[in-house]
């Protein structure tokens, strides 16, 4: 009966956010996610020794402590629950891994995830969609994000699994849990003048409008504007194509790869239709307006 009126209470949390003011909202009920489901977002983050994982509404604390156990890396839970997050503790150093598995008692809206390589979280969507500006804000490019069960709205995941579970909330059954998994991209809206020595095009300016790790644009070339197409950018990243004019005034599509950096991108330039490789540069003039 316990496990009933606890998916009752869930459901009728999620149904209800949408008219909780902001300042009421919490990350919902504490419901433990299952170990099939822990262990999929720890493997679909590609997790290693080499990461800071983050839990936000940590729990039992055992996303973290899984994460620390099993591939070494370290690992922060933050909880808004005392007794949980005493229970965490508890149990990291019961493990032995308390110097490498800490968890803090903290409302995660006022948190500091800066740290993350890796973040994960189970909210309800009300708070998940609050984080996902601080997400963007406060992560660095690269910085992969995966959620159980409730995605980012319109900020769609770069992967998606389905888990098929025999227990949920508690209960026997089938059931199923979707994994998400988000890769933060550097912010690259704005005006760039883009140089390609030896690549036999002139220096031009490229326009960007972002949609998290999509975007749009078009670049001025010798009096004209060519869109750009295939826009992409994957944590540091970016990719897109151009049919520019050349200095013979052949217009080819040219393919462009790069690694941003703050205001300056450097990369290659292939052509669509040939192995010909170019550097290329460019450097942020302006943000858009």
């Amino acid at each position: 009966m316990r496990h009933l009126q606890q998916l009752a209470c869930l459901l009728i949390i999620f149904a209800a956010t949408a008219a909780v003011p902001a300042q009421q909202l919490t990350g919902g009920p504490y419901v433990p996610t299952p170990q099939t489901v822990v262990d999929e977002m720890l493997r679909l983050a590609k997790v290693s020794a080499d990461d800071i994982v983050v839990d936000l509404g940590s729990g039992d604390g055992r996303i973290v402590l899984t994460a620390v156990q099993r591939y070494g890396a370290r690992g922060l839970g933050l909880e808004i629950d005392e007794e949980l997050v005493q229970f965490s503790n508890a149990e990291a150093k019961r493990l032995g891994v308390a110097d490498r598995a800490r968890f803090v008692q903290q409302d995660v809206l006022e948190a500091h995830i800066g740290e993350a390589t890796v973040l994960t979280l189970y909210l309800l969507p009300a708070m998940t969609l609050m984080l996902r500006p601080k997400i963007l804000h406060d992560l660095k490019p690269g910085t992969r994000v995966v959620a159980h069960d409730f995605d980012l709205g319109e900020w769609q995941p770069d992967r998606k699994v389905v888990v098929d579970l025999s227990e949920k909330y508690g209960t026997s059954g089938a059931f199923q849990s979707n994994v998400f998994l988000w890769t933060v991209p550097a912010r690259i809206e704005g005006e760039w003048r883009i140089t390609a020595a030896g690549a036999g095009i002139p220096a031009f300016r490229l326009r960007i409008k972002q949609q998290f790790q999509r975007f749009e644009g078009g670049a001025a070339v010798a009096g004209r504007t060519v869109k750009l197409r295939q826009g992409e950018i994957n944590g540091t990243t970016i990719r897109f194509e151009l049919a520019l004019p050349g200095n013979d005034g052949k217009v080819r599509r040219r393919l462009f790869a790069g690694t941003v950096n703050g205001d300056a991108i450097r990369g290659e330039i292939r052509l669509a239709d040939g192995e010909a490789v170019w550097n290329w540069n460019a450097a942020r003039t302006a943000a858009l307006r």
